[in-house]
């Protein structure tokens, strides 16, 4: 299984993980998969649609983000959006899980859900550095 890194108790991301891994996400009662990832980044990497049934058949809802570089102001309402609206925990996934906390941590500031300080340690926790990408808040 991945390296499920908690953010907080309703929201954790994670390296790249595989179809299989879906069934034990929802073992540890995640509701919402979000894959932050877009199609064909490396050869090795299972696409989106595999995920998409692997997230249905493991009973989790499953919303695709596809993130490249930075994320966009549609991608982070876009991530919001999904985890306001989430039945349960959210499990976000990138090839690092950098793009996924970064989506989220800058859509919280920006949406003034948490303070900048807050985020940067949160991140810190899960071992991301959020300070570039939080740095105008």
């Amino acid at each position: 299984m991945a390296d499920i890194r908690k953010v907080t108790d309703d929201f954790a991301v994670a390296p790249q993980i595989a179809p299989e891994d879906l069934a034990e996400v929802a073992a540890l009662g995640y509701r919402l998969v979000i894959n932050n990832r877009p199609d064909g980044e490396t050869p090795d990497q299972p696409p989106g649609a595999d995920m998409a049934k692997a997230a249905e058949a493991a009973g989790l809802a499953y919303v695709a983000i596809p993130v490249r570089g930075g994320p966009t102001p549609d991608q982070i309402d876009a991530m919001q959006d999904a985890v306001k609206d989430a039945k349960g925990p959210v499990f976000a996934f990138c090839r690092s899980g950098t793009r996924s906390i970064v989506t989220w941590s800058v859509g919280q500031a920006r949406h003034g859900l948490r303070s900048r300080d807050e985020l940067i340690e949160l991140g810190r926790n899960a071992g991301y550095d959020l300070t570039g990408p939080l740095a105008s808040f």
